[in-house]
């Protein structure tokens, strides 16, 4: 099978100056393998760094390197695939401040725009027509002491919450939390079982024993392509 491939990063020249340039690891065109999304062809901007360090993260070669391109070099290079769905991923995007303006820009064109974040960056400057996927750490990410849980107040309609669980632990917190907050009352609820950790035919019984009205989601992308292909 053919896997997506995009020509590699190259810096600017000249260099635009710092105000202007994002840390980019990857930009590539590909299958959405998560979310309301999935299977939908989707450009993702993958920006490089993450305050945080899940114990389950499957990118932390985006934690560190990297190439400074401008914002105008990332949306040529976004809109040059002819695809109305674009993803800001990370790491985390939205520590790096240019972000922000990215994708104001990114909804200016008229891109659909999708924001991958963790909840422990406030996402209230997020140009409102930008859609927030909020990834609500559980225990097992190692990670739910980063939450910043007013982000909660800013989530709409037109948003979607995820949670990756890593066991039974992880998936009574999760319910506890949607419950506590009337999640799916609000908006999509996404329940993600972590990749060759916690298996898929328990995790969807438990749904469906406790009558949930949230998305059981695999992570597509992995199972089309070698989990540890990266651009895909």
């Amino acid at each position: 099978m053919s896997i997506p491939t995009s020509p590699p990063l190259q810096p600017d020249s000249p260099p635009d100056t710092p105000e202007s340039t994002l840390r980019i690891t990857e930009i590539f065109h590909s299958i959405q393998g998560e979310s309301t999304y999935a299977g939908q062809p989707c450009v993702f901007v993958r920006l490089t760094g993450c305050p945080l360090r899940c114990s389950w993260c499957d990118t932390a070669y985006a934690f560190h390197g990297g190439t400074d391109m401008s914002l105008d070099a990332v949306l040529e290079r976004v809109t040059s695939y002819g695809c109305p769905l674009v993803e800001v991923t990370g790491g985390e995007p939205l520590s790096q401040p240019n972000a922000f303006e990215l994708i104001s820009r990114l909804c200016d064109k008229r891109f659909e725009v999708l924001i991958e974040t963790s909840g422990a960056i406030d996402i209230a400057p997020v140009d409102s027509r930008a859609q927030i996927i909020m990834d609500i750490k559980c225990p097992g990410s190692e990670m739910d002491n980063r939450m910043l849980w007013d982000n909660l107040e800013h989530i709409t309609e037109k948003d979607q919450v995820k949670f990756v669980i890593s066991d039974r632990r992880d998936y009574d917190w999760a319910v506890d939390v949607v419950k506590r907050h009337q999640l799916t009352e609000r908006c999509p609820v996404l329940f993600s079982p972590v990749f060759g950790g916690q298996e898929l035919r328990p995790m969807a019984e438990w749904i469906l024993q406790d009558r949930l009205q949230v998305r059981f989601q695999v992570q597509l992308h992995k199972f089309i392509w070698d989990p540890d292909t990266r651009g895909v």
